[in-house]
């Protein structure tokens, strides 16, 4: 019986002792042998996963770069399609879809503070602790800014301008509205600019779930 106990001990180091030399390597990127690897890897390839070369696709890579120039579904709203260098013509023709209240300007306050006001400061003129930092961050307040047209201000946060890199893909267009209407209203005190919706973009905007590209052929409520 000890005989028999000892033997199993002895064979059970033994296997210990080979699996663990041979599931080493001197390379120091190589995770070792794997056990049950089909448990981990499946056969079948996976979009958000890379185990082996994909022998199919272009690239051999799982996940396929899309095609150029498609939207995501549900994200047309999220792109003005107008040149990010062309802020100050026809970004001036975009059309502000929402109605100018004590709501939409506290949200866009709140949305203000959490977005902008690190760089810009509270009133907006270039002050925040990031903008103390680093020389470039535009002051709102200026007559330049102020003379801005409310599709300039939306267009600018889409596509950044200077220092200042792109929010498109952190605010969604009726949020960076609603940053618009804050700045153009309460940090520029132009509310009598702004105080009337474009009832033609208010009614594509509430029909299109997000879907319409607001852009105006005319002039805008801001002018």
């Amino acid at each position: 019986m000890r005989n028999t106990i000892k033997d199993t001990l002895r064979n059970s180091l033994v296997i210990f002792a080979s699996v663990s030399l041979f599931s080493c390597s001197k390379e120091p990127n190589d995770t070792g042998t794997q056990y049950a690897p089909q448990m981990y890897d499946d056969v079948a390839y996976e979009a958000l996963k890379q185990a082996d070369y994909n022998t199919i696709n272009p690239g051999r890579m799982n996940m396929r770069v899309p095609a150029k120039n498609t939207i995501p579904r549900g994200k047309l709203a999220y792109f003005n399609h107008i040149p990010k260098n062309d802020s100050l013509n026809q970004a001036n023709n975009l059309k502000n879809p929402l109605a100018v209240n004590d709501q939409v300007l506290e949200e866009g306050q709140v949305l203000y503070e959490r977005f902008c006001q690190h760089c810009h400061g509270a009133e907006g003129k270039g002050d925040g602790l990031v903008g103390q930092k680093f020389k470039g961050v535009a002051n709102l307040q200026s007559d330049a800014l102020k003379t801005a047209s409310l599709g300039h201000i939306y267009h600018v946060i889409t596509n950044g301008k200077g220092r200042m890199m792109p929010h498109g893909s952190q605010v969604n267009p009726e949020e960076r509205w609603k940053i618009s209407l804050y700045v153009k209203n309460v940090l520029q005190g132009a509310g009598e600019q702004t105080n009337q919706v474009d009832s033609e973009a208010a009614t594509e905007a509430s029909s299109s779930d997000g879907d319409n590209v607001q852009q105006a052929t005319g002039t805008t409520a801001t002018e």
